[in-house]
C-alpha cells in the first residue's frame, strides 16, 4: 500500500511540477489576452501563482518525502 502511495505522489507531483515548468514558455507576458481567461486570472500575477504554486509545493513535499524515507527507524541521527 505504501509503494503505490509514493507512486501516486510522484506521477501528480510530477504533472505539477512539468505543468509549472512548461508555464512560462506558454503564455505571452506582453499579451494580457493570452492569460486573462485562465485560472487566476486576468491578472498575470494570479495565472502564475496558480498554474506554477503547486509544481513549487508539489517539489518541496517530494524533496521532503524522499529526505525523510532515507531515516532508518531507530538510528541515531548523523551529526
Amino acid at each position: 500500500m505504501k509503494r503505490v502511495l509514493w507512486l501516486l505522489a510522484f506521477v501528480v507531483g510530477g504533472y505539477f511540477i512539468v505543468r509549472a515548468l512548461i508555464e512560462p514558455f506558454v503564455i505571452d507576458f506582453s499579451d494580457p489576452s493570452s492569460y486573462e481567461a485562465d485560472w487566476g486570472g486576468p491578472s498575470l500575477f494570479g495565472v502564475l501563482l496558480v498554474h506554477i504554486g503547486p509544481g513549487v509545493i508539489a517539489a518541496a513535499l517530494l524533496v521532503w518525502m524522499v529526505r525523510r524515507s532515507d531515516r532508518k527507524p531507530g538510528a541515531a541521527p548523523e551529526e
